[in-house]
């Protein structure tokens, strides 16, 4: 059976979702907060908590696989040393999503913003 096995359909395959996850993620880790689409945000919600509490133990095994789920060195490098410490006494709920008002111009998609909590 396929309980709870639905993925956000982002993206045209498999391999541009996944692309594109990466590529949110790190810019989330970079900026601290991002503009896109609602169905975006909800779908990278769980990967960024996950990685933030990868993050909080600092070893070598960690960084290499928040690397692979990254590909960004320097993201890596801003959620080991930057984010992670944050929210060292926080047990979860890393990241708020936040609906905008009015639609993307042009198709009319629902809007909103992706941050860390600070």
């Amino acid at each position: 059976m396929r309980h709870q096995r639905k993925k956000y359909s982002i993206g045209s395959s498999p391999s541009h979702r996944k692309s594109l996850m990466k590529n949110l993620i790190g810019d989330l880790i970079e900026h601290g907060k991002i503009k896109t689409t609602h169905a975006k945000c909800k779908a990278i919600k769980p990967y960024a908590e996950k990685l933030i509490t990868l993050a909080k133990n600092d070893t070598v095994a960690n960084r290499r696989t928040a690397f692979r789920k990254l590909n960004n060195k320097n993201a890596v490098t801003k959620l080991f040393t930057e984010v992670a410490p944050k929210f060292n006494e926080r047990p979860g709920g890393y990241t708020r999503i936040v609906k905008l008002a009015d639609g993307r111009v042009g198709d009319n998609a629902k809007m909103s913003y992706i941050a860390l909590v600070d």
